[in-house]
């Protein structure tokens, strides 16, 4: 890469709603090809399409590539050379090179009206305009010329289209699929230009990844059909020699089929689509986001970035900086990847397992409050949460796995031991209180000792006895180690827990 000109990548989302995890991978890779090439990270809001602008969306945006850690290196919080960073700042830009492709014969006006071509899709129900009907249609085209330019001087509402060739066939490499092909005659005459004066993301999209030095483009699979007229305005603008390179990434696929995965499946199957919470504004409806459901950060990353890409190994569990290291695009499958959402909770429960306690205290400590819980000294959080964290798939799951080291418990689950007990059993754990009484070094190591030796003495069995003693101090069959777990609790809280569950079991 050195000895071409710098990377420069962009992220082009539409602030429509909320940020579907497809698109998060799409900036992820984006920003990882950059990274990786020491190269540039852009943020560009592609908010041409005003009547489909939501409030707060672009802020959500900024929150989200926040959250997953690849944070713009230009954006319209932090602009660099190349602004604006938003399309509907660079409106002014747009029109003249849609004057141009007009006057190069690449384009033209259309003076339909939208009830028109309304008219003509009941008539023909696959409708499209191109250069099969252009001439049959109110257009520079088919009108004398003195018509076209009576009607410009009236000021009478146009659209400025591209015209397609009727036969030619446009190609490019693409660094995922290879040679792309397409017969231009099978696309139609994309507006460029709309009778607001605001360009369609066809022109601008070419325009500002011109005007902003863009060197490689990597975009969804389903702009595909898109790209011969991209292909088409670099070349008709007389830029072909300096069009990025393409990637066009396979689709996220539904987990129980094929198409691609849509919010609507995640509502069905009961997982989120979205990366963070998301509220529409117009309805008050709430999408729920990864981020809210448990998920952290680098997990998520992680979890994206090996959703069609390996780098050849079996692994799997990668940080954003091995990532970064490894990122190579001739590694991206051609192919679709279905998404699996257990999978996707078992890179949280890795990343869980991999964290520093540190950096997840605090969010503990919230799940203790909202339990109203407090005073907890940190140093024992810390060791219960070490006690427990393996057992968690979120964060959140702490309170279900380790509520029973700050509260102790009130139900016990003896419906299966209580028809074996026995006096023999009772006396057993009588004598292990006062055995525990007299017991000065309280470490789990020598209190399994102490518990095991006093079993093989009383001629009962391990099985008979271990169960109990878990339901005693936790309330059920569950939690890590029962000697981690007496250690923690302390002599005069175990003591006190067996002393309040013994009479139950009788």
């Amino acid at each position: 890469m050195s000895s071409q000109k710098r990377v420069r990548v962009r992220f082009a989302p539409s602030p429509t709603g909320g940020l579907h995890l497809g698109g998060v991978r799409t900036a992820l890779f984006n920003y990882l090809f950059a990274r990786h090439h020491q190269g540039d990270f852009i943020l560009r809001i592609e908010d041409t399409d005003q009547t489909r602008f939501v409030p707060g969306a672009e802020e959500y945006i900024n929150e989200c590539l926040n959250w997953c850690g690849i944070t713009p290196d230009e954006s319209p919080q932090n602009e660099g050379a190349y602004g604006p960073y938003r399309q509907s700042e660079r409106k002014a830009s747009y029109r003249q090179y849609a004057e141009e492709l007009i006057e190069k014969g690449y384009a033209y006006y259309a003076f339909d009206t939208p009830e028109e071509l309304e008219e003509e899709r009941k008539l023909q129900p696959n409708f499209r305009y191109s250069h099969e009907n252009r001439l049959n249609l109110r257009n520079s085209l088919s009108l004398p010329p003195e018509e076209t330019e009576k009607l410009l001087a009236e000021g009478r509402p146009y659209t400025i289209r591209i015209k397609m060739p009727a036969e030619e066939t446009v190609s490019f490499e693409d660094m995922i699929r290879g040679r792309v092909s397409f017969e231009s005659g099978l696309v139609d005459d994309k507006v460029l230009l709309k009778a607001d004066g605001m360009p369609t993301y066809h022109l601008a999209v070419v325009v500002d990844d011109k005007a902003m030095d863009i060197s490689h483009i990597f975009r969804g699979e389903e702009w595909l059909p898109s790209a011969p007229v991209h292909v088409l305005l670099w070349e008709y603008l007389g830029w072909n020699d300096q069009m990025p390179k393409w990637a066009h990434l396979p689709l996220i696929l539904k987990p129980d089929g094929n198409g691609k995965l849509s919010k609507r499946d995640g509502d069905r199957l009961g997982f989120p689509v979205y990366a963070m919470n998301w509220t529409d504004p117009k309805t008050g409806d709430l999408t729920k986001g990864f981020r809210e459901m448990g998920f952290m950060s680098e997990a998520f990353v992680n979890m994206l970035g090996v959703l069609g890409w390996n780098d050849g190994t079996e692994q799997e569990l990668f940080s954003l900086s091995e990532l970064i290291e490894k990122f190579d695009v001739s590694r991206v499958n051609k192919s679709g990847a279905k998404f699996d959402f257990e999978k996707a909770k078992w890179f949280n429960h890795e990343w869980i397992k991999k964290s520093d306690n540190a950096e997840l205290l605090p969010q503990l400590k919230d799940i203790l409050q909202a339990h109203t819980v407090s005073d907890v000294p940190e140093g024992y959080l810390n060791n219960v949460f070490s006690s427990v964290k393996e057992r968690l798939t979120f964060v959140e799951d702490f309170w279900a796995q380790a509520s029973f080291f700050f509260v102790a418990p009130d139900n016990f689950d003896i419906e299966a031991v209580k028809p074996k007990w026995n006096e023999q059993k009772e006396s057993f754990f009588k004598e292990v209180i006062d055995l525990f009484k007299q017991q000065p070094d309280w470490k789990a190591t020598v209190l399994e000792v102490v518990f095991k030796e006093k079993i093989a003495n009383s001629g009962l069995k391990m099985g008979e006895l271990m169960m109990p003693y878990r339901i005693m101090l936790v309330g059920g069959k569950f939690g890590p180690d029962v000697f981690q777990i007496t250690e923690l609790l302390g002599q005069d809280e175990v003591i006190r827990r067996i002393e309040k569950a013994l009479p139950l079991f009788r």
